[in-house]
């Protein structure tokens, strides 16, 4: 009998994890009676109930598990370690607040058993507010013509994975996942499923500004080259504009010595101009170096605090 593992990362969401817990377990034991499952939930240490109520449905059910971080290792981190941790046949992936349908899940694993390693969940339309859904869509738009790897639209990692790619996730050892560019460039053959995202069923959305430029970044500096290029080629344009705009104010000060006063403005103007872009660039490159570092330094996706029912499967093994 096939194995099923479905992992929902979670953080603060102590409203959302006991109806999910139950509308997983519906759909599994109804329209997939014929697959074992395990359903996995890893907490990005929450600070509300969200553990106290974990613990009540892992005890209730031995086929639920979860795994509590000591700390909060970031919204890439803790899912990517989660897939590493599961042992079914297949990953599935899906969010906690009930935005990735849960109906969605046998379609995924009918395209898996159709041979599909890979079956992605994308988003044609989107309940939550338009102007975030437009600076989505842009984002999307330019890191894939800037990124030199093929990039997926409107996909937020719910999906359906295979257990030889999650092998092959394994062997990367890559302390900063970006998992939608590691799909995107690594990943086999795929199934796209279209879907219209919902609202949040209750709770409000962990995401803000920082987070939002933390994920662009990630990809920018990951998947494209396009911030260092251009500082080059920026760079090579603004140094010829400047030596030709120098020899056209020479010549015109040589020929109108008295009648032609140079001024502190186009000097101020350039000053600043300049200094702008410098500091643009720096902060560009900064996010290079900080990528790098973060490689180097090969720290652990994260640290596990306590794990609960997973003592079951080494048992079964043994």
């Amino acid at each position: 009998m096939k194995k099923i593992s479905i992992l929902v990362p979670c953080y603060n969401e102590e409203e959302n994890v006991l109806p999910m817990s139950k509308a997983l377990t519906e759909v599994m034991n109804e329209s997939l009676a014929s697959y074992d499952y395990e359903i996995v939930f890893i907490d990005n240490h929450s600070t509300d109930k969200t553990r106290e109520i974990l613990e009540s449905i892992c005890a209730l059910d031995k086929r639920i598990k979860a795994i509590f971080n000591c700390r909060n290792f970031g919204q890439f981190n803790s899912p990517y370690y989660g897939m590493l941790q599961c042992t079914g046949d297949c990953v599935i992936t899906i969010c906690a607040d009930f935005q990735d349908p849960v109906e969605m899940i046998p379609k995924f694993v009918s395209e898996w058993e159709n041979g599909y390693k890979i079956v992605c969940g994308i988003k044609t339309s989107s309940r939550e507010n338009k102007m975030m859904r437009f600076f989505r869509t842009c984002y999307y738009k330019v890191i894939k013509k800037m990124s030199s790897t093929e990039q997926i639209e409107h996909f937020t990692g719910f999906g359906l994975y295979d257990r030889s790619f999650i092998e092959v996730l394994r062997e990367l050892k890559d302390p900063t996942p970006f998992l939608r560019g590691i799909v995107a460039e690594l990943g086999p053959d795929r199934k796209e499923i279209e879907y219209e995202q919902a609202k949040r069923r209750a709770g409000k959305t962990h995401n803000n500004f920082y987070s939002l430029y933390d994920a662009a970044m990630l990809s920018f500096t990951s998947y494209t080259k396009i911030g260092l290029r251009l500082a080059t080629f920026l760079g090579m344009i603004i140094s010829c504009i400047s030596v030709i705009i120098g020899i056209v104010y020479l010549i015109l000060k040589i020929c109108n010595w008295h009648n032609f006063p140079m001024g502190m403005a186009p000097v101020l103007i350039g000053m600043f101009f300049l200094g702008a872009v410098q500091l643009f660039f720096i902060g560009f490159l900064g996010e290079y170096i900080l990528n790098i570092n973060t490689r180097v330094m090969n720290r652990p996706l994260v640290v596990e605090e306590k794990r609960i029912n997973f003592d079951n499967e080494a048992e079964e093994k043994e």
